[in-house]
């Protein structure tokens, strides 16, 4: 009897990840083995009991879908990280890979681009969706490779924290949502500012935006 590649799905809508889990119920080698709507959950879930892939919405709460995808990179787990997105993009696409994702799916595509995606990253090899031109993709990785993000000027701790103030928590939800202490927030959150050289709320969404941390939608 053929093993099933195990999957978790992560999205923040329900019946997204209802009707994606409905999708893989049609593939005979695969079986959905959980789910959740939340980043740093998702991280938590691989690091736990790593699933063969995941499929990864790159609009989370808590945590986006990058930099979810760059944490799970970092462990040292086999799991395969397929990014759905609401955006075609080129670029968006060429952070996810550079995050450490196997593959980029926009959520418009059709059922057998799912299952071919899927193939092709329990292959090893890396998939683009059909709408993306892999020209530019790779025109945008080469852009990246010569020079650093705006985004390395920042350690992860306050990159999730720049994630969140976006998302219009305050201080005192920051620290709940992290488990640490206000104190600590507002040290993370001073120091970001500075190395940003930018110290106003709209000034951090438009960086956020800007470095595809969020998408514009989210804001």
């Amino acid at each position: 009897m053929t093993t099933k590649r195990r999957i978790l799905l992560a999205d923040d809508h329900a019946l997204v990840r209802a009707g994606i889990r409905a999708l893989l119920e049609n593939l005979p080698d695969v079986e959905v083995v959980g789910e959740t709507g939340n980043g740093l959950d998702a991280v938590e879930h691989v690091r736990r009991d790593p699933p063969d892939a995941i499929l990864l919405d790159i609009t989370l709460p808590g945590m986006n879908g990058l930099e979810a995808a760059a944490r799970i990179a970092k462990l040292d787990v086999p799991t395969r990280v397929l990014m759905l997105s609401m955006h075609a993009s080129a670029e968006y696409a060429a952070r996810a890979l550079a995050a450490g994702a196997a593959g980029y799916l926009n959520k418009d595509s059709a059922f057998d681009e799912l299952a071919t995606a899927l193939e092709e990253i329990f292959a090893g090899r890396r998939y683009l969706c059909r709408a993306i031109d892999a020209e530019q993709v790779q025109q945008f990785e080469r852009r990246a490779s010569t020079g650093e993000s705006e985004l390395d000027a920042l350690t992860p701790r306050q990159r999730q924290i720049l994630q969140l103030v976006v998302e219009g928590l305050g201080t005192r939800q920051i620290a709940a949502r992290l488990f640490l202490s206000v104190k600590t927030v507002e040290s993370h959150r001073i120091q970001m500012m500075h190395r940003l050289g930018i110290f106003d709320v709209p000034g951090l969404v438009r960086f956020a935006i800007r470095n595809g941390l969020v998408p514009p939608e989210a804001t």
